[in-house]
């Protein structure tokens, strides 16, 4: 079984209604790497395996669930502070914009449609560690010291740039992906700030490699797709490390 760096089995919370999608979504995940996978039918019983605990790393949740939808479960966990920063993945057949700017607008970490892209899953499971070989993240404390800012102020500002990045990560694959080169142009200048945030907040590993895709002379959907995964997931680890969770 795999573990993280405190020895802790990695524990993945998926919540679907449709055995068949769970199934497979399941399957999916055992695919990726060696997990703890726990499975929930619907909202409801996802909520009482969230406090049930211990937390997982990452939860998988359909849209559309009897009792309590996914939206509703995301509005909860969110409005919780022990479980604020806590990856969370809303699925659904409806790919709609509409649907995934009002997810995101609630603060999910990402949006996959189905039928599911193993790629797709692989890269949220991939954001739950630092890439090998990145560089590390500033402490919390010294990024606070060097900015003249308390604590409170900092994960304030760590909550602006998670957000930032969430809609950066469902914009710019799709501004990439039309080939057009005044939306390649806007892509660039976007990840530009980006970088500057991630730097600016002592993410040291994020800004390179949002500096390293805003220098290519040509779009990159998938590369954008990853390294905008994995800054959101640089933020999360570093809003936890700043004590901005209950656990």
């Amino acid at each position: 079984m795999e573990q993280n760096s405190q020895g802790k089995a990695r524990r993945v919370l998926i919540i679907d209604d449709d055995v068949v999608s769970r199934m497979v979504l399941m399957h999916l995940v055992d695919g990726a790497g060696a997990f703890d996978v726990l499975e929930a039918e619907d909202g409801e019983e996802g909520w009482t395996r969230l406090l049930e605990g211990p937390a997982p790393a990452i939860v998988f949740c359909d849209l559309r669930m009897p009792r309590l939808s996914g939206m509703e479960l995301l509005a909860r966990v969110r409005a919780d502070t022990c479980f604020a920063v806590l990856p969370f993945v809303l699925v659904s057949a409806a790919g709609d914009a509409a649907s995934m700017e009002q997810a995101l607008g609630l603060g999910a970490d990402g949006y996959i449609v189905k039928p599911f892209d193993h790629a797709r899953v692989s890269e949220h499971l991939a954001r739950l560690a630092p890439s090998d070989g990145a560089p590390a993240a500033e402490d919390p404390q010294a990024t606070a010291r060097r900015l003249g800012i308390d604590n409170p102020r900092l994960l304030l500002y760590l909550g602006g740039l998670q957000r930032q990045l969430a809609g950066a990560a469902a914009e710019i694959p799709q501004q990439l992906a039309g080939g057009q080169a005044a939306a390649f142009t806007q892509a660039r200048a976007q990840l530009a700030r980006l970088r500057e945030g991630c730097a600016t907040l002592g993410l040291h590993g994020a800004a390179d490699a949002l500096a390293a895709l805003a220098a290519l002379d040509a779009p990159d959907v998938e590369r954008a797709v990853r390294a905008l995964d994995a800054a959101l997931a640089a933020v999360l680890r570093q809003t936890a490390a700043a004590g901005g969770t209950g656990h």
